[in-house]
């Protein structure tokens, strides 16, 4: 039975301090490595890390059981590139020494995060996770600091704000008093911790990213955001009309003016939407890979929201007499003759939710038959592969068949 005692590092401490290129199999590889790493950086927790890679081998060969030492790590490049080399030296490892259990030692949380990796690969036995007792004391405290110090994510997240708010307090408390330049700046702390904690860093990196990739691709969409957000200010505009328009009884609440908003706003919010959904629509019929059903029923389903949405808002402002009843006209079209009528508000939003729900359902069949369709141009494309490469064979045999049949006359 051989065991695989691995020593993980997704960062590549080891590679940056030593230069050496892993995985480095082997006891005295390894041991040579724990002095290579110790001279490097004495206070690296990596050296402890390879020192019980070591200790765990030699127990296990105490044990009369065949073992395998080794280190992993990643590259410096990325989160992803990284998993990705550990993944890649663990399967040559397996490859070359098939071990049927392993042993993974590592010595931080990130590290921590290649167990699953290894899990996939090889069963995993134990996970000796190596902790560094240092002494409390004031000279620890020090180091401890100095790193700290040194580290410039941690001191552009911590020591920038902190060095703002002692700069900005006593301006705000100087010109507008303590309590409110104490509001300001626990409101600025908490919008830049609500930052942080939702990653909202990294969501504005991922949209630029996009956008960047649209434009360079000639993406229709490019053009369709633009004049959905366009769309979008000029329903925001409309709605805030609207509200302005209300005389002062009715401004006097919350209910009224936002419902009105809502009531205005709502058609060019679902263009606007509409838009958007067509352009995504347009990429995805252009492209290369197969329509997804999802984006065909899109734009049904935006269109069905805002007549719901357009439905309701219209029975409450209706039942507070904002805005007037639909009255039907007459019509005199031989053999039919109807009357004028005023429409009830109930009559309305019903006639508002139904029509949102045909637009739905045809949503869904229009999704269906577009979907189903390009599944079927997808077998008969993988049935005509299929038919051309068996062709040759049944020709072939044909042949054989033939040959084979002259043989005994000749």
């Amino acid at each position: 039975m051989t065991t695989l005692v691995v020593c993980l590092d997704r960062t590549d401490d080891v590679g940056r301090k030593t230069g050496l290129r892993s995985p480095v199999v082997g006891w005295e590889a390894v041991r040579a490595l724990v002095t290579d790493v110790g001279l490097a950086d004495p206070e690296d927790s990596s050296v402890n890390s390879l020192l019980e890679a070591l200790r765990v081998a030699q127990s296990l060969r105490d044990d009369d059981e065949e073992t395998v030492v080794a280190v992993v790590s990643g590259d410096r490049e990325s989160m992803v590139s990284a998993d990705r080399a550990v993944a890649r030296q663990i399967d040559d490892l397996i490859a070359e020494y098939e071990p049927e259990s392993a042993v993974v030692v590592i010595d931080s949380a990130e590290d921590e995060r290649l167990v699953p990796i290894v899990e996939s690969r090889v069963r995993v036995d134990s996970v000796d996770r190596v902790v560094v007792r240092q002494a409390r004391d004031i000279e620890s405290t020090y180091y401890l600091l100095k790193q700290f110090l040194a580290d410039e994510e941690l001191r552009q997240t911590i020591l920038v704000p902190l060095g703002l708010t002692l700069l900005v307090f006593p301006v705000l408390a100087m010109q507008f008093g303590t309590a409110e330049g104490a509001a300001t700046i626990t409101t600025v702390i908490g919008l830049f911790l609500l930052y942080k904690g939702f990653s909202v860093d990294e969501l504005l990196t991922g949209l630029a990213r996009r956008t960047r990739e649209s434009l360079y691709t000639g993406q229709v969409s490019v053009v369709t955001y633009v004049v959905a957000a366009g769309l979008t200010f000029v329903g925001l505009f409309v709605g805030a009309l609207g509200v302005s328009g209300l005389s002062e009884a009715q401004t006097e609440g919350v209910v009224i003016p936002a419902v009105k908003f809502a009531f205005d706003s709502v058609p060019w919010l679902a263009m606007a939407a509409l838009t958007a959904s067509a352009g995504r629509l347009l990429d995805e019929l252009i492209g290369e890979e197969p329509l997804r059903r999802s984006y065909l029923n899109l734009p049904f389903v935006v269109v069905s929201i805002g007549l719901v949405v357009r439905g309701f808002t219209a029975y409450f402002l209706e039942a507070q007499n904002v805005i007037e009843p639909v009255v039907v006209p007459d019509i005199r079209l031989a053999p039919l003759s109807v009357d004028s009528f005023t429409l009830a508000p109930g009559n309305r939003l019903g006639l508002y939710v139904a029509a949102a729900v045909l637009l739905s359902l045809v949503g869904v069949r229009v999704a269906s038959y577009f979907a189903g369709a390009t599944a079927d141009e997808e077998g008969i494309s993988d049935g005509g592969s299929e038919t051309e490469l068996a062709s040759p064979d049944s020709s072939g045999s044909e042949s054989e068949v033939t040959d084979g049949g002259r043989e005994p006359g000749n």
